[in-house]
C-alpha cells in the first residue's frame, strides 16, 4: 500500500519548463560533459542530450533541480520564463506506420499515379488529328533514266482561304521534265507560286532520275509548303505523304514489282496519264505491257513488252 501512494506522489511532482539552449550553453561553458551531468542527475547520457535539443521541454521539479546543481547554478537558471509545459516524455515522436499501412500509402499513390497517366493518355487521343496541307503522292518504283510522275495535293477549304509556296527538293541528279502549273526549278529544287484561295490545288510533275542512279537503293524527295494567310503571319509546314521511290528494273506503273501491269494497277494509271497529259508519260508502253505477259527492263533497251 506503500508502494502505491509513492508512485502516485510521484507522478503527481510539479514540471517545469526548462531551456535547453541554455543548459547546453552553461555546461559547455563550464565544461562540463553530458557524462558527468547525467551521472550527478541520475540519468543517461541519452536523457541529457533530449533535455538539451528541447525533445522534453517539460520535467520534473526534482529533476530540473538536480540538473541545476549538477551545472552548479540556481534553478532559475535553467527554467524557462514562459508558462509550464506538459509532463515529460508527454511529446513524442509520431509512430512508425506498420508494413500494411506503408502498403496501403503505396497501392494509393500508384492508383493516383494510374489515374493521371489515364488522363492524360485521354486528353492527347482527343485532340484531332490535323492532316499535312500537303501531301505529296509518288509511284513506289521507278527505272533509271525513266520518266515517272510525282503529284503534291494541296487541301484549302471554304473558310480556310490562303496563299502558299510550296518548295520540292528532288533527288541528287534528278531532271524535271515538265510540271502543271508552271514552275520556277533549279537543279536540285522546283518551286510554285499560287495565289490566295479556297480551291484545292495539285501540283503535278515528271521527274526523271540519272541512268547512272544506282539500282536498289532509294531516291528521296523532300518539301515544305509556306501558307501566308491574310491577317497573319506565315506558317511553314513539311509536305505529308511519300517520300522515296524504289530505282531498280520496274515501270512506275508496277505498284508491286512484279513484272506486270494488271487490271488493279492499269486504271489508277490510266488516271495519272489523264491528269498529267503532255508531261512527258508514256501511255502507250503502259498498255502495251497490260496487254501483253509482262516486261522486262534493262539500261540499253529500256522496256521491253513480253508476249
Amino acid at each position: 500500500m506503500a508502494e502505491t501512494n509513492d508512485k502516485a506522489e510521484k507522478s503527481l511532482q510539479p514540471s517545469v519548463a526548462i531551456d535547453g539552449i541554455r543548459i547546453r550553453t552553461i555546461r559547455e561553458t563550464k565544461k562540463l560533459t553530458q557524462l558527468y551531468v547525467a551521472s550527478v542527475v541520475g540519468v543517461t547520457t541519452d536523457t541529457i542530450s533530449r533535455w538539451e535539443n528541447n525533445r522534453y521541454p517539460s520535467i520534473k521539479r526534482d529533476n530540473a533541480q538536480k540538473l541545476a546543481d549538477a551545472l552548479e547554478v540556481p534553478l532559475e537558471e535553467v527554467l524557462r520564463p514562459d508558462s509550464p509545459e506538459p509532463e515529460e516524455g508527454s511529446t513524442q515522436p509520431p509512430p512508425t506506420p506498420s508494413k500494411g499501412q506503408r502498403t496501403a500509402v503505396i497501392a494509393i499513390v500508384v492508383l493516383l499515379v494510374t489515374l493521371l497517366l489515364g488522363l492524360l493518355l485521354f486528353f492527347v487521343l482527343r485532340q484531332p488529328v490535323i492532316p499535312p496541307s500537303a501531301t505529296r503522292w509518288t509511284p513506289r518504283f521507278a527505272a533509271p533514266g525513266e520518266v515517272f510522275p510525282v503529284q503534291i495535293k494541296v487541301a484549302r477549304q471554304p473558310g480556310t482561304q490562303f496563299g502558299f509556296i510550296l518548295r520540292e527538293k528532288l533527288p541528287a541528279g534528278a531532271r524535271l521534265v515538265k510540271s502543271v502549273p508552271p514552275s520556277s526549278s533549279s537543279n536540285s529544287e522546283v518551286k510554285w507560286l499560287v495565289p490566295s484561295g479556297v480551291t484545292p490545288i495539285t501540283a503535278s510533275f515528271t521527274l526523271q532520275i540519272p541512268a547512272t542512279f544506282p539500282p536498289g537503293k532509294d531516291a528521296a524527295l523532300k518539301g515544305e509548303i509556306v501558307i501566308h494567310s491574310a491577317g497573319s503571319s506565315n506558317r511553314t509546314e513539311a509536305v505529308g505523304g511519300s517520300n522515296a521511290i524504289h530505282i531498280g528494273s520496274y515501270h512506275w506503273a508496277d505498284s508491286n514489282g512484279d513484272g506486270r501491269i494488271d487490271d488493279d494497277e492499269i486504271m489508277p494509271a490510266y488516271y495519272i496519264c489523264e491528269e498529267m497529259k503532255g508531261l512527258g508519260l508514256d501511255w502507250k508502253t503502259i498498255e502495251a505491257i497490260w496487254s501483253g505477259k509482262g516486261y522486262r527492263w534493262d539500261a540499253k533497251h529500256g522496256y521491253t513488252v513480253l508476249k
